[in-house]
């Protein structure tokens, strides 16, 4: 039976050129090399090597076989890498990026999707703005995130759509959702708007400046916040109205603006969401893990987008 521990020897042996200088790289005694490659010979049924002088001679049978039993020998060393990866992993930290309102697609949830698997990681989801996680990935502090498309610079950055969410107006006025809203209604609209900080890349407020560039005119703020949560509840009390993802609106208004309602933008708007990593990274099984569980939170509230995207292979 053809071993590992030949193959060694073969190689060590085929590199030198002598039994005696493979024994010594390998640290074996060189009876034990030469036991093993006339093993090997004896397992192929035919001759490896020819004795010349006080060194050999690699055969043709061996230059063919040389890059099989490379290729065998890094396949294993690679193996055992990914062992040790996962092993690692098991009891490292994972640290993920996401957007700024990612708490409501996934947060606590994605956590316990991790933890579920492997109870020994310790976890961070990092983020309180797309532009501020991608800044975070370029200087090689993340392995990669899940953004909102629009607030990322693609240079030599990996960009893969997973979902896309429909941006709807909400409001505590019911005359105000009895049909979509355009973007000349949208210029007149009294707004709260959160992510105050940074207004000036966040993805929503982009889209509706977009929006409204035919008319002139950029979205007009009468009350500005940080938490999208505090947006809502004024929305709700009727102090203003906003703008908000469709999946925000579906998990919020019923918690904190009961009374208040949505209704769609007209022509419709979307924010996409993206798996982003640095253009040719190897991901870690962790960042794979994350990807994964991520996109399917993200999938299972959002309108997926059909690209692929890196799967996990760790864990059950």
């Amino acid at each position: 039976m053809l071993s590992l521990h030949q193959l060694n020897c073969f190689l060590a042996t085929y590199e030198h050129g002598s039994l005696t200088a493979a024994a010594e790289e390998l640290g074996y005694a060189q009876p034990s090399v030469s036991e093993q490659i006339r093993a090997l010979e004896k397992t192929l049924g035919v001759p490896l090597f020819r004795r010349v002088g006080r060194g050999v001679v690699p055969t043709t049978v061996a230059d063919i076989l040389r890059p099989h039993a490379e290729r065998v020998l890094a396949t294993v060393d690679e193996a055992s890498q990914a062992v040790q990866s996962v092993k690692s992993f098991e009891t490292g930290t994972i640290r993920f990026g996401m957007f700024g309102i990612a708490r409501l697609y996934a947060g606590a949830g994605l956590i316990g999707d991790v933890l579920s698997r492997f109870p020994g990681v310790r976890v961070e989801l990092v983020g309180q703005n797309s532009t501020e996680v991608a800044e975070e990935l370029r200087r090689g502090r993340l392995e990669a995130a899940m953004l909102a498309v629009s607030s990322v610079d693609s240079e030599g950055m990996t960009i893969t759509p997973v979902a896309k969410e429909e941006l709807v107006y909400i409001s505590a006025d019911p005359d105000r959702l009895a049909t979509p809203v355009t973007a000349h209604r949208l210029s007149q609209a009294s707004l709260v708007m959160s992510e105050t900080t940074y207004r000036a890349v966040d993805s929503t407020r982009a889209t509706l400046r977009q929006m409204l560039h035919e008319t002139g005119r950029n979205p007009t703020t009468r009350i500005e916040v940080e938490d999208i949560e505090t947006a809502v509840e004024l929305v709700g009390m009727g102090y203003a109205d906003s703008v908000v993802p469709k999946g925000a609106a579906r998990q919020l208004l019923p918690r904190l603006a009961p009374n208040a309602g949505w209704v769609a933008l007209r022509p419709r708007q979307y924010d996409t969401f993206a798996v982003v990593h640095r253009s040719g990274a190897i991901l870690s099984p962790a960042a794979r893990l994350m990807i994964e569980l991520a996109t399917k939170r993200i999938q299972a509230i959002a309108d997926p987008v059909t690209t692929r995207v890196a799967r996990a292979t760790v864990g059950p």
